[in-house]
């Protein structure tokens, strides 16, 4: 009896809690420590909280995206396209105020329509996600006269998104500010609130839902809207971060910002997981990044090692048929 309970237990206790992540995150932390030499110093914490922050932002939306059986893979490029044209409209005359707003509202109108071709048309999000992307990159590229954006960017919003920046005179970066701000506000709303159950809902089975009252369409166009939104955000972020717009700024949320979602322990399949292990899944990539940097590593490896996560916590926590398959 022990020999079969034992995994089950194992399993119950790995899907009910974050304690793999935990676990992993603490055993990474110590080698990091241990072979990173300097690593432990305030502004080297700092600056991989904040790396951790930028991905830990854009896969806010994707976590949501993901919990109701979606995913979205034109983060990247409204990342890049909000890096590329911010700059670019600030030189032009345009207050950054209205540079947010223009750029956050951007990010989230093409959301919304994301998740209303996906619900009303029957289009798979994979395709229709990666096509408007796209279309966004390809957009900003033209814009910008492919990619050559001048422009100053606003002390402010550098030292918003710098590890040496200060919030209210405290030595702690905005930006991580506003990351915690995000984890709470989308923790309270997931698990507290009937939008939450809403989304949890739509994810489990579409069609009870709908029978059951939810406008499961709003909540598609809701959960890709926000995904844009926050994209749009990291691109703002990562202007103020580098201090100018690059091309292709973006590119490597593709794979990060999945999986950080899938190491966290949120599940493809849907309805199962929040961003709170998601804010574990961006901390997790983040040491190990700065492990494989430490020690010489390239992109490609990089690259390899978050293939290999994604496969691994796919067949861990992806193996369960959705609800809707099993009544």
């Amino acid at each position: 009896m022990s020999r079969t309970s034992a995994p089950d237990s194992v399993r119950r206790l790995v899907d009910a809690t974050p304690a793999l992540q935990l676990a992993a995150l603490l055993v990474l932390f110590v080698v990091t420590s241990l072979t990173i030499d300097g690593f432990l110093t305030r502004s080297s914490v700092y600056s991989a909280l904040v790396l951790a922050s930028f991905l830990g932002i854009a896969a806010a939306g994707q976590t949501i995206v993901i919990l109701i059986g979606g995913i979205d893979l034109s983060v990247p490029a409204l990342i890049s396209a909000a890096n590329l044209v911010s700059p670019m409209l600030s030189a032009r005359g345009w207050g950054f105020g209205l540079v947010i707003l223009f750029v956050l509202g951007t990010g989230t109108i093409v959301g919304a329509i994301n998740g209303w071709t996906v619900r009303r048309v029957g289009v798979s999000p994979l395709i229709v996600t990666l096509a408007t992307g796209a279309m966004v990159g390809g957009c900003a590229l033209a814009w910008t006269k492919n990619g050559f954006a001048p422009g100053k960017v606003p002390a402010w919003l550098s030292s918003f998104s710098s590890p040496i920046g200060r919030t209210f005179g405290v030595g702690i970066p905005p930006v991580l500010v506003l990351w915690a701000l995000i984890a709470i506000v989308l923790g309270v709303v997931l698990h507290r609130s009937v939008t939450g159950r809403h989304i949890y809902a739509t994810g489990a089975n579409q069609l009870a839902a709908q029978l059951a009252g939810v406008r499961t369409v709003r909540v598609w166009v809701g959960a890709f809207a926000l995904s844009g939104a926050a994209a749009a955000a990291v691109g703002l972020l990562l202007t103020g971060f580098a201090g100018s717009a690059t091309v292709g700024i973006g590119d490597s949320y593709l794979f990060t910002s999945l999986a950080a979602v899938l190491v966290g322990g949120t599940s493809l399949v849907g309805a199962r997981g929040d961003y709170w292990r998601t804010v574990l899944g961006a901390l997790i990539l983040t040491l190990i990044t700065t492990v494989l940097v430490g020690h010489g590593a390239g992109v490609a490896t990089q690259e390899i090692i978050f293939g290999v996560l994604i496969l691994l916590f796919v067949g861990l926590y992806g193996r369960d048929r959705r609800v809707r398959d099993r009544v």
